[in-house]
């Protein structure tokens, strides 16, 4: 567990936090004893959680690759970064383009401690931090970090990797993502993974009454109500589908269906 002197009046180490129980299910060590209580709870009422957080990892592996080779993205904006986990999103871009450029965006006080390990850039590109809130995209987008980093007359990849579930319908997810892409030109790219609970309704269902349970309450989505995220948008194939199914690579072998919570989807802005 971490022993970095993070400030006390910032760092809440009695509550679990979901980036730190993602970070403690996924084998890292930047987890408080809240945070291995909450997601020993939350193994325990679904066995398959650490095989679908892998596999939403995995993913996000992908498809950063695929924008960055395929797509010929050089620009990515991600939003809830979570703990530093290598390989980190600017690895896998720069292992590919070593230009290529990402700002990082997330509000919690361990990631913006930890965010050194965000910042290890190639010569040749570069990544930023920025220390804001998904619900108030004005900052993100008005921040400097980012309008020194990214050229927003170039195509951009806006990545939104299992954050949205923590996103009520009050705030509006839908009404979020589309106001951090307004500004993105066209032929730039929306990633995302969507909670949902329709493969293991039951057990997804109890993991989310844990995290409620935390404060930390959930919006589970549909395969519709995912594909809201993406109107206007062309999608690639093969569109909202499970995680495990985009792109695989073989490393998906044994992975039923109803292991995996999560929705993968990238689609380009025309």
């Amino acid at each position: 567990m971490p022993d970095n002197g993070w400030p006390a009046d910032r760092i809440d180490t009695e509550s679990a936090h979901s980036a730190r129980i993602y970070d403690y299910i996924l084998g890292g060590k930047d987890y408080y004893p809240a945070d291995k209580e909450a997601g020993d709870a939350m193994a325990r009422e679904w066995p398959a959680l650490p095989i679908h957080m892998k596999a939403n990892r995995d993913w996000m592996n992908r498809a950063v690759a695929y924008l960055a080779k395929e797509a010929g993205i050089r620009q990515f904006l991600d939003i809830g970064t979570g703990i530093p986990t290598s390989p980190n999103l600017h690895e896998i871009a720069q292992s590919v383009a070593p230009d290529s450029r990402v700002v990082y965006v997330d509000n919690d006080p361990i990631v913006l401690t930890l965010s050194q390990g965000l910042l290890s850039s190639t010569p040749e590109g570069k990544t930023a931090y920025v220390e804001a809130d998904m619900l108030d995209p004005a900052t993100i987008l008005g921040a400097a970090e980012l309008r020194d980093t990214l050229d927003l007359t170039r195509p951009v990849a806006l990545t939104v990797i299992a954050i949205v579930h923590f996103v009520l319908d009050e705030d509006d997810a839908v009404g979020i993502v589309r106001r951090l892409l307004e500004p993105l030109p066209s032929g730039s790219y929306l990633a995302m993974s969507i909670g949902t609970a329709e493969f293991a309704p039951d057990e997804v269902a109890r993991v989310a009454r844990e995290y409620a349970a935390r404060n930390m309450p959930m919006r589970l989505r549909t395969h519709a109500e995912a594909e809201e995220f993406f109107e206007g948008l062309e999608l690639v194939e093969p569109g909202v589908v499970q995680v495990h199914k985009w792109h695989p690579d073989g490393t998906e072998t044994g992975i039923r269906d109803e292991d995996i919570a999560m929705y993968g989807v990238v689609a380009r802005k025309p």
